[in-house]
């Protein structure tokens, strides 16, 4: 007889209840806890640099994004039309991204700058325009944290081109037919072991090929949970198990296996984790997110210290700057979704009393 405690992820989705909400704020705050080092100028690393010897915080929180981002993202395209599809991905990301960008430029700039042509020099404008239009990250503006030892205005816009091109990608690979459990196995297996021959052959990737790739990795990876929903057992054994790989091979190149198949497979099982508190209605993961560097940079600026004494501060400023986006930004232009004919699970945000 079938153990009745065993789900999958197909059960745990049905059910309409997830803590995704939750780990993708736990996840942004990660990013302004590792990124503390390089605001502050700090030699060493956080605690989960230290203990993975393989990647920082932020970039084990940005990795959690991918997975959680293919998983969702496949899930709304096979529930919406494609004006539904393309609205609802241009409704979470634009907006509030736009607000940011908008408010770097003519406010931040303006205020903390000291370039006397400030709105003359191209670069000013091409921040505001290669960002809000995602089509690539620019980092810096004229005059704008010129003396802290990071000078980027926004350090973790980078992602953001990236998560639009695999939503353009998803959505090509769906009208091609491909985004279906009976086609999806072989593309993807074709593509890890392409990006791991990558790896072996042209080792050590410029930082950037790298980055891109890791991304791309962990959001097919999270499609793939999402087709296979109804075969991925939720297993805190396999939790386990893939620690233990860790542990043992920490230190060594094969590490990154199972620390790439523990954030896979752990993220999506924390998401489903029966007990413990949801936030259901409200999302500041992507305000923290956006405005986590900043915030950051202004601490450095009027209250330098140590990387905790950074984070201690920016936390609170930028959790009160992703509230303000949230509700004057992110969630009205949600409502919007409601118009485009867009379908949205319980959990939702969109499905928040107005």
């Amino acid at each position: 007889m079938a153990d009745a405690r065993v789900r999958t992820l197909a059960d745990g989705w049905n059910s309409g209840h997830n803590h995704f909400n939750g780990i993708r704020l736990v996840a942004a705050w990660l990013v302004i806890y590792g990124h503390a080092w390089a605001i502050t100028g700090a030699p060493g690393g956080d605690l989960l640099a230290q203990a993975t010897a393989f990647k920082f915080a932020g970039g084990i929180a940005v990795d959690m994004f991918f997975v959680i981002s293919g998983f969702l993202i496949a899930a709304s395209l096979q529930r919406n039309s494609l004006r539904g599809y393309l609205s609802s991905r241009a409704l979470r990301i634009l907006p509030a991204l736009v607000a940011c960008v908008a408010l770097s430029v003519f406010v931040l700039g303006p205020l903390l700058g000291s370039a006397p042509d400030y709105w003359r020099d191209a670069s000013t404008w091409r921040y505001l325009w290669s960002n809000a239009t995602l089509y690539r990250a620019e980092f810096f503006l004229p005059g704008v944290f010129d003396a802290l030892p990071q000078r980027a205005v926004n350090g973790s816009l980078w992602t953001l081109p990236i998560e639009a091109s695999l939503y353009v990608l998803l959505l090509i690979a769906g009208v091609l037919g491909v985004i279906d459990a009976r086609r999806y196995l072989v593309p993807w297996a074709l593509a890890m072991l392409g990006a791991a021959v990558l790896v072996l052959v042209r080792s050590p990737l410029p930082d950037w090929i790298a980055n891109e790739l890791w991304c791309a990795c962990f959001f097919i990876t999270g499609t793939a949970a999402w087709l296979y929903r109804d075969r991925i057992r939720l297993s805190w054994t396999i939790v386990a198990g893939l620690v233990a790989l860790a542990v043992v091979t920490r230190g060594t190149w094969w590490f990154g296996v199972p620390y790439f198949a523990l954030v896979c497979y752990g993220t999506l099982w924390l998401a489903f984790v029966r007990p413990g508190p949801r936030i259901a209605h409200h999302d500041l993961s992507y305000g923290l997110y956006l405005y986590g560097w900043p915030a950051a940079q202004l601490v450095q600026q009027w209250s330098p210290g140590s990387p905790l004494h950074n984070v201690l501060w920016t936390t609170p400023l930028a959790l009160a700057m992703a509230a303000l986006s949230w509700f004057l930004v992110e969630r009205p232009a949600l409502r919007w979704k409601r118009r485009f004919g867009t379908k949205t699970p319980m959990a939702s945000p969109v499905q928040a009393p107005a």
